[in-house]
């Protein structure tokens, strides 16, 4: 038993911390305000989470204008007044949603479930499905950054029934995003059978679309096939990534080790062997290799992450410096580990990061501890 909360301890200090610059990944934005909860996601870029950059509910066409103008000449002043009163509550909806959106970035959460509340109920009354959809899985995100998980759930629920009810394939990867975030509050919320099987779903769905992508023939492959071909197999990165930080935190470490190989192999053809993202899931394997004990293998991914990290400037280069602290500790190499764990605490001071501060002098704590017990050792062994 011991032993298990010392691996948790592990793992939630070092899985937890290994994430990219980002949020957790809406459906249609981006806003993971809480870094343990996946800071890495947005690193898995996909076409739908460009959708907060689109906003395709409220963007109007260039003839608007004219449109008008037209307008003018065909309704009478009554269907006008309705025409510009709608135009009115859906130029605030998105007042409304930009100011959720700065409130979030700011960290002021409160002000911005106001704004999101207010934005949901005028996209009831336009009966705007498709803002809907969009302002419910802001709220929904917010639950999560919030930690309320069952209010999450239940938003995620309506947004996703709006979305099937409007037409949505199942397969559709927009619907399949909202499962696996669905699969990952069910992780959260240890509710192992429901985590399972959604993220089975989403994988299995996954993997068939990309097979009836390979099984078109050459000739009929477009440009928009190979763009929906690449975010599909994000996707499945994306949720392998998922369930392997689930079966870690589960401890079925040999099931971790495998989710993340695939993923990082995924993310290393569609993103390149630098992303941020790469990085993170060589940190991520390192510490599963390191829990196994198969530390050489464990040392030379997670130098390797560093070494790149360096030259790429990643935003979280030390919390992989102390990632590869902390696996230097545990091969009893404690001088290089307290070198690292200081580099990684200076660094992690310049970039105001807290979080990671905290935890690196929790490592510090362990190697002088270490010390101390290697000190012991031979004065408990010498001759009376």
């Amino acid at each position: 038993m011991a032993a298990s909360s010392a691996l948790r301890s592990v793992l939630s200090r070092t899985l937890g911390r290994s994430r990219c610059a980002g949020g957790f990944r809406c459906v249609y934005s981006a806003a993971q305000v809480r870094p343990e909860a996946g800071r890495r996601l947005a690193c898995w870029e996909t076409a739908s989470t460009r959708q907060d950059r689109k906003t395709n509910f409220y963007r109007r066409g260039g003839d608007g204008a004219l449109w008008a103008a037209v307008a003018f000449s065909l309704f009478s002043s009554t269907d006008e007044d309705k025409r510009d009163e709608a135009q009115r509550k859906e130029d605030e909806m998105i007042l409304l949603l930009k100011k959720a959106k700065l409130s979030l970035h700011r960290g002021n959460l409160p002000a911005a479930s106001s704004f999101l509340h207010q934005a949901v109920a005028l996209a009831h009354q336009t009966h705007n499905n498709q803002a809907i959809i969009y302002t419910y899985s802001q709220m929904a995100n917010l639950a999560y950054l919030q930690g309320h998980l069952d209010s999450a759930e239940k938003l995620f629920k309506a947004a996703m029934s709006f979305m099937l009810a409007g037409g949505t394939p199942e397969d559709d990867n927009a619907v399949i995003e909202m499962s696996l975030k669905l699969a990952t509050i069910y992780a959260e919320q240890n509710k192992a059978e429901l985590a399972e099987h959604g993220f089975r779903f989403c994988l299995e769905s996954l993997e068939a679309k990309l097979e009836k992508h390979k099984q078109l023939p050459e000739d009929e492959r477009t440009e928009e096939h190979e763009i929906l071909r690449r975010d599909t197999h994000l996707l499945l990165g994306l949720c392998l990534d998922s369930r392997a930080r689930y079966r870690a935190s589960m401890l079925h470490l040999n099931q971790a080790g495998q989710d993340y190989r695939k993923a990082l192999d995924i993310c290393r053809r569609e993103q390149g062997e630098t992303h941020p993202q790469t990085l993170v899931l060589m940190s991520d394997l390192a510490t599963i290799l390191d829990l196994q004990g198969r530390h050489d293998e464990a040392l030379a991914l997670i130098q390797q992450a560093v070494d790149l990290s360096l030259s790429t400037e990643h935003p979280d280069h030390h919390v992989l410096l102390g990632n590869l602290a902390g696996i230097l500790m545990h091969t009893g190499r404690l001088e290089d580990s307290v070198r690292f764990y200081q580099e990684a605490l200076g660094r992690a001071a310049q970039a105001g990061d807290q979080a990671a501060m905290d935890q690196i002098q929790e490592g510090l704590k362990e190697v002088k501890k270490r010390r101390s017990q290697e000190r012991k050792e031979p004065r408990e062994e010498a001759p009376q």
